[in-house]
């Protein structure tokens, strides 16, 4: 590289003034503060160096050193960094000016994190440099500080690829740069590097152990103050020659950090003595801990808090943001990702293949969330520069984040990516490399679980937890846990590499879901349906101490998260289906799971016994009677809301138990319909603790064409038509698609769907006094896949490759959510307007209840959980009129769509969708002189 320029020219250069607002001005580590700092987030001179040019002589003619600007610390490339992706190596400047009162004390520039080869000047005098592009790192300013002065802070960063480099997923955008705050901060003579608490609970006490930046010149006097806790403060003796310091506090009475109750003790940790400019940093540890527990009863093992069994609800967090990619818009966000999981009754986060920011901890730790965190992986193979890396990154993972209590594990490794040698594979000489890891880790860490590698290839070597991956079809989780359940013992090879076997670990599940278990990923579909039958095979399982659903947002090639990527929210539309009903009731610690699939066909009149399984974790305190009760209800073959009653029963709850409990009998009523048996439990009192339901199509053989029966009080005659018994179509620059051989029928972007209904000639249409059409109908929008010259989703998306359009998979129809497709469709009787009617959108969520049920089970999913609106047009009288007059007997139905609007249009048959109906030509007769001839 060439040579800096002269202090003088640097200073001449483009200079950012004082920015106007800071991006994320909050301290970005609250669990080791000093009061005195600066944040250096903000606009920054910048500019790329693609030849890797340096900063040249040549280039003092009057030009700009630095002719752009970028919003640190989003990383370069992102849309908040405001500077496009044109390079791999790029500088950074801004002008500095430590403040007079830190004379005298130590100054440091810390940089939050940098990736991934970073080096920095001040005034062209080289600091230091950094490799690595997760943890922090800091470089003393105070020889070369001009308090009350400006100086020039510069910073390359190279981030060219290296097989070795612990990555994760940045294929989903970069970690380019500066991508944490940076910030400089006044310290003492003698400063603190790193302060750990290591409570225990069950004494009462917590071991501290301090560490300095150096050994001690002198004797020092350690001071630690108990803020919020009725401890008192505590001195400790630092020799001279000692940097570090062990000892033991009694912390009688002290109020423990659990998920319900997260205190924080809030600590303020002085290094000084006589003479002697104080060193002083704010910290907090949660006085808890983690292990193992045996449930009481079956003895199965699960990870405990504070002694206590935890079953685990946890998300995938892949942590990206659209417009940051790593680095958050701002710590609200941060905070209400947090929030976001408590809401929909989550315990716990696995922050994946990329070290969790600081203040994601600091909200976890405040608001009571688990974290499992996972070290970067690289994509290349294990060699030295690798495993080099490895270890520098989570030593300092677990030096940066050791008082936080909400870190529960460590995850070394995921999936053995970085661990296979090509054309040797995942070798017996790394496997000891990695178990070697776990030893070390643990030596680090002995106060929480580690895992060598989350595997999806039955891959352990060495763990604390028996983890595992799957990823399958809602049909196909009892048989797998099943498997899972029946090969999981002390001493079985299972889930472990060859020659290892499993001790007593608890078993969990670390990532689930139905994403990647339909052929070449599901794309952007309806997860809630699969994501049920999952969860209600999950708790039908208790020796599974959990499970770690993919995941908390959408990223952009899995679009199964909860939440949106933009953290917008997806409907499930649970709560039409049992009203009250949400993800908790999913995630409740009492669980009733009614019969063994959610929908199943049954005949009019039948007799239904259902079985009842269930499930209760640490709820109620004391074993005792609830009440259970039941309702049927749901919709009959022209779309009618009907109500069959229900039933109350006593119940027995007892906590940590599972199993069957006395069956429901439920009468299925006469005709045909689709019906939703809902289940909840209730105390005394009447508060409800959990709902869940299942379903029944009523009907196994289709509808007939031509019905007559009584409605109303009179009689009535229907005349159906399937949506793909269309006798004419036109849809012109769009698409027409069927969904299993005619079941649905799509049109888009606008056109029509015209059908030729035959009328008996028994059917007297002089004596009809009210005609009707009845069908479900929504929008349909445009998908990527409808188009036939775009290939399917390809590439590997982790490496930044491939298509982001979730429309192209195969699989795709997007889950409701807040984006909307509308469309107004005009509904014709021969030619006649029966009337417009507002589609508002074309949703996908459980009330498609029939097109779930009608999926072939295959992985392949052909618009699952689709729906439709119930639209009833009446026919005016002119029309029937027209065809007596006229005598003719059959009657056109249109139904269609403008280019207005984006939405064109789907037709749901019987089989298909909400509401168990076919298109229905509805003639109500008057009185009842007729009905001889029906």
């Amino acid at each position: 590289m060439l040579p800096l320029l002269s202090v003088s020219m640097v200073l001449a250069s483009t200079a950012v003034g004082a920015p106007s607002e800071i991006p994320l001005p909050e301290h970005p580590r609250p669990v080791f503060q000093r009061s005195d700092w600066v944040n250096l987030n903000g606009w920054w001179n910048f500019r790329f160096d693609p030849d890797d040019e340096g900063i040249a002589e040549e280039w003092n003619r009057g030009e700009t050193l630095f002719p752009d600007r970028i919003r640190v610390p989003f990383p370069w490339g992102s849309p908040l960094s405001a500077v496009e992706d044109e390079a791999e190596i790029a500088w950074y400047a801004r002008d500095i000016e430590l403040p007079e009162a830190w004379r005298g004390r130590r100054v440091f520039l810390v940089v939050g994190a940098s990736d991934w080869h970073s080096t920095v000047w001040l005034d062209t005098e080289r600091l230091g440099a950094h490799r690595g592009g997760y943890i922090p790192f800091e470089f003393e300013l105070t020889e070369r500080a001009r308090f009350g002065e400006r100086q020039r802070l510069v910073v390359r960063v190279d981030d060219r690829p290296r097989p070795f480099k612990l990555e994760g997923k940045q294929g989903y955008g970069n970690a380019r740069g500066i991508w944490q705050t940076i910030y400089l901060e006044a310290r003492g003579a003698h400063p603190l590097g790193q302060v750990r608490f290591l409570p225990d609970p069950l004494s009462r006490r917590v071991r501290v152990e301090a560490e300095l930046l150096e050994p001690a010149p002198r004797d020092l006097l350690l001071d630690l103050v108990f803020r919020n806790s009725p401890f008192p403060p505590v001195r400790q003796e630092m020799p001279r020659g000692t940097q570090t310091v062990s000892f033991g506090i009694e912390t009688p009475g002290a109020r423990l950090w659990s998920l319900d109750d997260p205190f924080l003790h809030e600590v303020e940790v002085t290094v000084g003595g006589s003479g002697v400019e104080e060193d002083r940093v704010s910290t907090y540890f949660g006085m808890r801990s983690v292990g193992v527990e045996r449930l009481p009863g079956d003895g199965h093992p699960y990870i405990a808090l504070n002694g206590k069994p935890v079953y685990l609800q946890m998300a995938l967090d892949q942590a990206y943001h659209p417009e940051g990619y790593y680095t958050f818009p701002d710590d609200d966000f941060v905070r209400d990702d947090i929030v976001r999981s408590l809401k929909i009754g989550l315990n716990g986060l696995r922050v994946h293949v990329k070290t969790p920011i600081p203040r994601k901890l600091y909200w976890a730790d405040r608001l009571g969330l688990l974290i499992m965190a996972d070290v970067p992986n690289s994509w290349g193979e294990p060699t030295p520069e690798m495993r080099e890396e490895t270890v520098k990154t989570l030593e300092g993972m677990i030096r940066r984040d050791f008082n936080h209590p909400s870190v529960f594990s460590w995850v070394i490794f995921n999936e053995t990516w970085g661990l296979v040698t090509e054309g040797e594979g995942y070798t017996g000489e790394t496997q000891e490399w990695v178990e070697s890891m776990y030893r070390h880790a643990k030596a680090l860490d002995p106060t929480r679980l580690v895992e060598d590698n989350s595997p999806h290839r039955r891959d352990h070597v060495a763990t604390d937890i028996n983890s595992w991956h799957a990823y399958l079809p809602g049909y196909l989780w009892r048989e797998r846990l099943a498997e899972i359940v029946e090969n999981t013992y002390p001493g079985s090879p299972w889930n472990f590499v060859e020659g290892r076997v499993q001790g007593g670990q608890p078993l969990f599940n670390s990532e689930c879901g139905n994403v990647w278990g339909y052929e070449g990923s599901t794309g952007d579909v309806d997860w809630s349906w699969d994501y049920h039958r999952m969860i209600n095979e999950f708790r039908r399982q208790p020796k599974i101490g959990g499970w770690l659903y993919t995941e908390h947002h959408d990223v952009i090639n899995e679009w199964n998260g909860y939440y949106r990527y933009d953290r917008s929210e997806k409907e499930t539309g649970l709560d039409e289906l049992v009203p009250g009903m949400t993800l908790l009731d999913l995630h409740a610690p009492v669980y009733v799971i009614p019969g063994e699939e959610l929908c199943t066909d049954v005949d009019p009149g039948e007799e239904v016994e259902v079985p009842l399984f269930v499930s209760v974790q640490e709820f109620p305190a004391a074993p005792g009677e609830f009440v259970l009760r039941t309702r049927l209800y749901g919709w009959n073959d022209l779309g009618a809301f009907v109500d069959h009653g229900g039933s109350r029963r006593s119940i027995f709850l007892e906590r940590w138990s599972a199993g069957e409990v006395e069956p429901l009998r439920v009468a299925i009523p006469p005709g045909r319909a689709l019906l939703v048996l809902a289940v909840q439990v209730e105390d005394s009192t009447g508060a409800v603790f959990h709902r869940n339901f299942t379903t029944f199509r009523v009907g196994r053989e289709a509808a007939p064409r031509d019905e007559t029966r009584r409605l109303d009080g009179t009689f009535a005659r229907l005349i159906r038509f399937g949506p793909a018994d269309a006798t004419d179509t036109r849809w012109e620059n769009g698409i027409q698609s069927e969904v299993l051989g005619g079941l649905k029928v799509n049109g888009a972007p606008s056109g029509y769907f015209e059908y030729t209904a035959t009328l008996p000639r028994d059917l007297d249409l002089e004596n009809v006094g009210r005609a009707y059409l009845v069908a479900e109908l929504s929008a349909r929008r445009v998908l990527g896949r409808d188009v036939r010259d775009r290939p399917g989703i390809e590439g590997d998306f982790m490496r930044g490759e491939g298509t982001h359009d979730p429309g192209r998979n195969p699989n795709a129809y997007p889950m409701t959510d807040g984006n909307r497709s509308p469309s107004l469709v005009w509904v014709r009787a021969d030619g006649v307007s029966l009337g417009r009617f507002y589609l508002p959108d074309d949703p996908a969520d459980h009330r498609g209840i029939l097109s779930w049920h009608a999926q072939p089970r295959d992985r392949v999913l052909r618009e699952a959980g689709t729906y439709g609106y119930l639209v009833e047009a009446n026919i005016p009288p002119e029309v029937l009129r027209t065809l007596v007059r006229e005598g003719r007997r059959e009657l056109k139905v249109r139904f269609e769509v403008d280019s207005g609007l984006p939405g064109g249009l789907a037709v749901y048959g019987e089989r298909f969708g909400r509401y168990p109906l076919d298109p229905t030509l509805v003639f109500i007769m008057r009185g009842t002189a007729h009905e001889d001839r029906f």
